[in-house]
């Protein structure tokens, strides 16, 4: 039990330790954080072997809170599942920490930096390893504070302070959808532990409940339907799933090395993982796993069209991430929980490393991250070229990477899953042509070609520091490596029941495999073919293209529908709020009473003249009337 306890506790001590001291350690707190993180990747390690050997528990570690049938307690659940997420969370940590050292020498907020990345890591910890669902919404919400905190890490720019603002918003939104799910979940199970959840949701398999219905009236709908729908509410927030996907472009705003942690790899995918965790719950729910595999599907599009155009290079790696997640999403909802677990390994690996090569690159250029700017610099950053390339082709599913194994089992069990899937699946292969372009485009944008570095740092680009170059090597052998692990054979007796796994026998699966594959060339070749062989070609195609071309560069307006029809509405709204209630009403009645006191002093001042006679008077007048009211009443 103490090998599992620690691998949280250590980064929160770390965290604890750079919170009350950091002022002092300043830019010796790697020498915390990077230990401690190191150390609970070695346990993690040693949690999964142990795991795959045949050993899984559960327990709780101590009651937190206990009234009546409410039982509140820290645990762990200890499975395949939990044993693959702490390792993918520990070590792509592991190695963003490392990567700090050198992207954040010199910060001013270097401490409080490394303090904030070592509690976002117990936070993530704490989530995978949680045995109910109450632990797991706590540390949900903790992983989304850390979001906030070190997206506007550099809180003197706007920019970075709106994207914090924005992520924590409509992260908010999901997370009300979360909560009013999770209360359902207690008022209907009597309980938040997953055992006793899915023990009591076949219980419960064909109850249904009335709700009130958008236009009066009440609807019946089901009660496992309507718990995994408001639960998956939260997914698509924080794994950034149409229509909450607008956070995630906007958290670039942060420091690289959050966004290869906290937006690729960790954070983003919990949603992906929470369906899975839940997979006893939504394969009881047949629409409500309908409703994840379309929004899955849609992600997966939306994101790859959009990340076409972008030349922000962060933010093409951005929108890569919200396509991929859309991967991930779509096999769960299909039922194919172990390939999408699977993939999001693999991603974890080469997302990383893509993010972290952006970092190499931005430092390299002085933090230029416009990809119209670069060019030329394959032979002056030959380690993190390679390794981009690596990572680029493991996105792009090139055979025998990572992307090629875990993408070639999603798409197969997708499309065992049945109609939908089979028209998902078809919709994934174009995705997947999509994604080999704008992966490519990267590469020949930024490395190929005549440079356009700003003269006065283009004789000064030269390879980061070992610090850096470290991990994207890792990463660069991991996002091969990490195909050949065995994660589906892994995991699959997790998901035995009711998961629509498939194997990758039959004409039907070498079909996709083939036609994932050359997808896959054909991207790459037309990125080669329209940035090194023609580079006229895009400026020109654009040009005829203008509406369609705009519309992508412009995220499909959906951030300005957004503003027009709930921003600005909502502003307006407030607005009037404060004008006629706050001010009028509120306002006016604290200024009334203020007002009636001055004058009604007014007309007693009026009284006091300081004139003998006005007082006699007032004295004579008084005693005619008590004389009047004493004969005469």
């Amino acid at each position: 039990m103490m090998t599992y306890t620690l691998i949280p506790l250590l980064p929160f001590a770390a965290f604890l330790i750079l919170g009350i001291f950091g002022h002092w350690i300043k830019d010796k707190a790697h020498l915390v954080a990077v230990p401690a993180v190191v150390v609970s990747w070695l346990l993690a390690l040693m949690v999964f072997f142990d795991v795959a050997g045949g050993h899984q528990t559960s327990f709780p570690l101590y009651s937190w809170l206990t009234s009546g049938l409410l039982d509140i307690h820290i645990g762990f659940s200890i499975d395949r599942l939990t044993a693959v997420m702490l390792l993918l969370v520990t070590t792509v940590s592991s190695l963003v920490h490392i990567y700090t050292i050198g992207y954040m020498h010199r910060d001013p907020g270097y401490a409080r930096f490394f303090s904030y990345i070592a509690l976002f890591t117990f936070s993530m910890l704490m989530l995978v390893m949680a045995d109910n669902l109450l632990q797991l919404f706590v540390f949900w919400e903790a992983v989304g504070l850390c979001s906030y905190l070190l997206i506007g890490h550099w809180y003197d720019r706007p920019a970075a302070c709106s994207a914090a603002m924005k992520a924590f918003i409509v992260n908010r939104i999901g997370d009300f959808g979360f909560m009013l799910g999770l209360l359902l979940v207690w008022y209907s199970f009597g309980s938040l532990d997953y055992s006793e959840i899915f023990v009591r949701a076949h219980e419960s398999a064909g109850e249904v409940i009335n709700v009130l219905g958008p236009f009066g009236g009440t609807w019946d709908v089901s009660l496992l339907t309507l718990i995994c729908v408001l639960l998956f509410t939260g997914a698509v927030g924080k794994s950034a799933q149409v229509p909450l996907h607008v956070w995630l472009p906007d958290a670039m705003e942060g420091p690289t090395p959050i966004s290869a942690l906290i937006h690729a790899a960790t954070m983003v995918t919990a949603g992906v993982f929470m369906v899975a965790r839940l997979a006893p719950l939504y394969n009881l729910s047949p629409t409500a796993m309908t409703l994840v595999a379309i929004t899955g599907g849609i992600t997966m599009i939306v994101g790859a069209t959009i990340a076409l155009t972008q030349t922000d290079i962060k933010r093409v790696v951005a929108y890569s991430t919200i396509s991929q997640l859309g991967y991930m999403v779509m096999a769960c909802g299909l039922g194919a929980y172990a390939a999408g677990m699977y993939h999001l390994l693999t991603h974890g690996a080469f997302k990383a490393l893509l993010f972290l090569g952006c970092g190499s690159v931005i430092i390299a250029l002085h933090h230029e991250q416009d990809m119209r700017r670069m060019g030329g610099l394959k032979h002056k950053l030959p380690i993190t070229y390679w390794t981009f390339v690596v990572g680029s082709l493991a996105l792009a599913g090139f055979p025998l990477t990572s992307g090629f194994f875990s993408k070639d089992h999603l798409l197969v069990s997708a499309w065992s899953a049945g109609p939908l899937g089979q028209c998902l699946t078809l919709l994934g292969l174009v995705t997947a042509l999509m994604t080999a372009f704008y992966s490519f485009r990267l590469v020949f944008v930024t490395f190929w070609g005549p440079s356009h570095v700003d003269p006065h740092h283009a004789d000064h680009v030269h390879e980061p520091s070992n610090t850096m170059t470290l991990p994207l090597i890792v990463l660069a052998m991991l996002s091969i490596l990490t195909g050949y692990l065995g994660i589906p054979e892994f995991l699959d007796p997790l998901f035995e029941t009711g998961a629509a796994e498939a194997t990758h026998e039959g004409g039907a699966a070498i079909g996709i495999m083939v036609a994932a594959t050359c997808m896959g060339l054909l991207g790459i070749a037309g990125a080669y073919y329209f940035y090194v062989v023609n580079p006229a070609l895009p400026d020109r195609l654009a040009s005829q293209w203008q509406s369609l071309y705009r519309a992508s560069l412009n995220k499909w307006y959906v951030d300005e529908a957004y503003d027009r029809t709930i921003v600005r509405p909502t502003f307006f709204g407030a607005s009037e709020l404060w004008k006629r209630v706050d001010v009028n009403v509120i306002d006016g009645a604290v200024n009334g009473v203020a007002r009636a006191i001055a004058w009604g002093g007014w007309l007693l001042r009026l009284t006091q003249s300081g004139q003998a006679q006005h007082y006699a008077l007032g004295m004579a007048l008084g005693a005619v009337v008590l004389f009047t009211m004493y004969f005469f009443l």
